[in-house]
């Protein structure tokens, strides 16, 4: 059973930066996707970002290119979410997640629907103005 944990949220002024860390285990760091969503209160999950391995793919939500990047630790079992440029509409629960399949993730989309696959519990970020 896969389980992740995520960590590093917290309250910060627009402009400023985060890393949010996820810590994965019951899963093998080989050919795999994994990625991070968040949801705003109100709003629908928003997949913002993933990686699959088997090609390097990488995707990013519009409202977060040249802002975020996503990495992976294959050696520790981590991954992480540098944000930088924080804006108060990145305001959300930030989620790191396995999708059930891998195909859920490539270069032009992130699927986060239903079905999607394994979260963790989330970790707040707020951005004020």
């Amino acid at each position: 059973e896969v389980q992740l944990v995520e960590s590093g949220g917290g309250l910060v002024q627009a402009g400023g930066s985060l890393r949010l860390s996820c810590v994965v285990s019951g899963f093998t760091f080989d050919d795999y996707a994994i990625g991070w969503f968040r949801q705003a209160p109100g709003k629908e999950r928003e997949g913002v970002s993933c990686i699959r391995s088997s090609d390097g793919s990488t995707y990013y939500t519009e409202s977060v290119k040249g802002r975020f990047t996503i990495s992976v630790d294959n050696t520790k079992n981590m991954m992480y979410l540098q944000m930088n440029s924080l804006k108060p509409e990145d305001t959300a629960v930030y989620y790191c997640a396995v999708p059930a399949f891998r195909s859920y993730c490539s270069g032009s989309h992130f699927y986060t629907g239903p079905d999607f696959g394994s979260w963790g519990q989330g970790t707040q970020v707020t951005v004020s103005s």
